[in-house]
């Protein structure tokens, strides 16, 4: 009886420490789009020298440049 008692009881602590990293997950992910819409407006803004310096074809940048900033 005592087990089922406690092992309820850290379910329900589980639960509440989802519930208080929702928003630490929330922030993260915002800052990860950022980051991911950062980057690929540097990139955009490379010209092909720069490109072959990292080792980066036009069709890959294409690629990149054309994903989603969730992806």
């Amino acid at each position: 009886m005592e087990r089922t008692l406690s092992s309820g009881l850290v379910f329900e602590n589980n639960a509440q420490q989802s519930k208080a990293s929702m928003p630490l997950r929330a922030v993260s992910t915002l800052l990860l789009w950022q980051r991911r819409m950062s980057s690929r407006r540097q990139l955009a803004r490379l010209d092909a020298r720069l490109l072959a310096d990292a080792g980066i074809s036009e069709s890959q940048r294409y690629e990149e440049l054309s994903k989603p900033f969730w992806r």
